[in-house]
This record gives structure tokens, C-alpha cells and sequence, in this order.
């Protein structure tokens, strides 16, 4: 069974309710339509619903059983707009404001999320990652004993020996552009959790660098050897290394040569970029040179789960992404 058809089957075991607030892109009523048939997920779509079924029935999808509500038309709408400026009174929100703002659909999405009407949200189809975060971290905030939100992807490569039968996390590569020492253990500790939570496995992280144990010395690898003592320390529990070439992180021969007493052993299957080029280069070049799948950006450190996608993403990338949510609220 293929990586996202395992977490589909996990979704199934305990139905999550996952918002999509951009109903207005064909692509999320046919991911709506997508998700019900394989019946891993609620969907409670945003946007107008005159539209929207008109949309879906031009494209002859069925997506009868997700809830279709326009913000402004739900009789939630006046207690969101009084908890969401009770929640940014302090930071200059005035009540006319906050109706304004949660007449946009993320807004109103955040705050069913944030309130248990639902729980998580899935947006980026047609919205910059910042118009996703921004409202997760106004409305939901970080979760407790986090310090920063990050993102990864997980990346499945086919025909592969190496990581956890192919699949990888990729850490950070969507969000965090040049995390300093502290801000990588951080990242590191949330990527193993989220390695553990959706692939099942024991995670084994290598903080990367294009140095292994000390074989050159720049203040760009200084950085990488500093977050690996600051993560050994926080998470002395934790299978991890650094700072580690890509090929000894991943490859056990290598390992052997370049760094034959890693606990990692070569066999790391959650990588750590230094900064955001690495880790955006990283990802993409292994999407389209390996074929992998890659699923992300998804988002962790928030209170509760929300996603951000590619704005280049198919209808299948979203039910993908919302299976994923769904198993994340799970482990809430």
C-alpha cells in the first residue's frame, strides 16, 4: 500500500471534519468530490454555495455530503466576529474590522477551527502561504511548547532503498528562510514528531550540511553543529546527527567511511536543511528528477492542523493534503 493510501486508511479509522475554505476553485470541488468517494474525511466547503453547486454539477461531481456555508449567511457569523475581536482587541482590532475580516473565507475557517466546529483547515490552491499562516497564527497560535511554526513536505520516492523504504521528511522547505541554531533543533524535533505521527516509524534525522563532522569549517556550518548539540540536548531520546553531507546521511556506505560512529548509521529518513534555499532546491529537485511525490508544504507547530498547498496543486494533491490533516487532528 502506497504511502497516501495508508494514511487515507488511518483517516478512515476516526472521521475527521476538515474545512476548505477556497470553494470557489473548481480544484477543491473536485478533490470534495475526491474525498467523499473514498470517505476519509467531513468537508465543510467556504464560499458561495449557489456557486458552488452549480460548479460541481457542471463538472458532474457529487459532493452532497460536504456542509457548503458562506460566512456572512451562517448563524455562527456574529459569535465569530465578537471571539475573533475579544482574541485581537489588545493588537488595535476594532469591531468593524473584525467583520470585515471574517467575511474573507480563511478567516472564517480559522475560526471554526479554533471554536471545534471543525478540525483543521486545508488552503493555498489560489492564496499565498503567507494569506494561510497569517490567520492560523493570529486566530490559532503556536502550539504549547513550540517555539516556531515550520513546514516540510513528505517526499515518497519510488524504486528506493534508502530513508524509510523511500519516504522522507523534508525540513524546512516552504516557510522558515534562514533559521539560526536554535530555530533548527526546533525545526528538527517538530519533523520527527511529524515523521513519527504520519509514516509510523522510528524517525532518524541527519541536520545536513555540505560538511561532515567538521570536514570543512564556515560559519555556515558552525550553525549546523550548534543546532546538533542544541537538539541532542532537548531531545537526548532522539536518533539524530550532524552535521552530515546529504550522501553520508542517507546512504549507508558512506556513512561508514565519512562517519563510522554516527548513531544514524546512514539510514536518516527526516533531513534538515540549513535555510530555506537548501531545503526548497532540495525538495524539488528530487520531485522532478526522482518522480517523487511530494506532500506540502504541510504546516506543524500550530495548535491545531492547517496546511498550506502549491499553488500549482491538482485537485489530487488536496485530497491528498486532507487525508494528512485529518490523520495530524488525530494526534491531536
Amino acid at each position: 500500500m502506497s504511502f497516501i493510501e495508508t494514511i487515507k486508511e488511518k483517516a478512515r479509522k476516526e472521521i475527521k471534519t476538515i474545512v476548505l475554505p477556497e470553494g470557489s476553485d473548481i480544484r477543491t470541488i473536485k478533490a470534495a468530490s475526491i474525498v467523499q468517494k473514498e470517505g476519509y474525511a467531513n468537508l465543510i466547503i467556504l464560499g458561495d454555495k449557489a456557486q458552488i453547486e452549480e460548479m460541481a454539477s457542471a463538472n458532474g461531481l457529487d459532493i452532497s455530503k460536504a456542509t457548503i456555508i458562506n460566512p456572512i449567511e451562517s448563524e455562527k457569523y456574529k459569535t465569530y466576529v465578537q471571539n475573533f475581536y475579544e482574541l485581537r482587541k489588545a493588537k488595535g482590532m476594532t469591531p468593524e474590522k473584525a467583520r470585515e475580516t471574517l467575511k474573507e473565507e480563511t478567516y472564517f475557517g480559522m475560526m471554526m477551527v479554533k471554536n471545534g466546529d471543525a478540525d483543521g483547515l486545508v488552503s493555498g490552491a489560489c492564496h499565498s502561504t503567507s494569506d494561510t499562516l497569517r490567520p492560523a497564527l493570529q486566530i490559532l497560535k503556536t502550539a504549547p511548547g513550540t517555539k516556531l511554526v515550520s513546514a516540510f513536505f513528505v517526499m515518497v520516492v519510488p524504486d528506493c532503498e534508502y530513508g524509510e523504504n523511500g519516504i522522507f521528511v523534508f525540513s524546512d522547505s516552504g516557510l522558515n528562510e534562514y533559521p539560526d541554531a536554535d530555530a533548527l533543533s526546533e525545526i528538527a524535533i517538530s519533523s520527527a514528531n511529524s515523521f513519527k505521527q504520519l509514516v509510523g516509524s522510528e524517525p532518524k534525522v541527519a541536520m545536513l550540511s555540505y560538511s561532515t563532522y567538521g570536514s570543512a569549517h564556515s560559519p555556515l556550518t558552525d550553525k549546523v553543529v550548534e543546532a546538533t548539540k542544541l537538539l541532542k540536548e532537548k531531545a537526548p531520546d532522539l536518533i539524530c546527527d550532524g552535521e552530515l553531507q546529504s550522501d553520508a546521511a542517507i546512504i549507508p556506505e558512506i556513512a561508514a567511511s565519512k562517519a563510522p560512529e554516527s548513531p544514524v548509521q546512514g539510514k536518516a529518513n527526516t533531513l534538515i536543511f540549513p535555510d530555506l534555499d537548501a531545503g526548497n532546491i532540495g525538495y524539488k529537485l528530487v520531485q522532478r528528477l526522482a518522480k517523487a511525490e511530494a506532500y506540502g508544504p504541510l504546516c506543524q507547530g500550530i495548535a491545531k492542523p492547517v496546511n498550506d498547498l502549491s499553488r500549482g496543486c491538482s485537485a489530487e494533491d488536496i485530497a491528498g493534503v486532507v487525508a494528512i490533516t485529518a490523520v495530524q487532528a488525530q494526534n491531536q
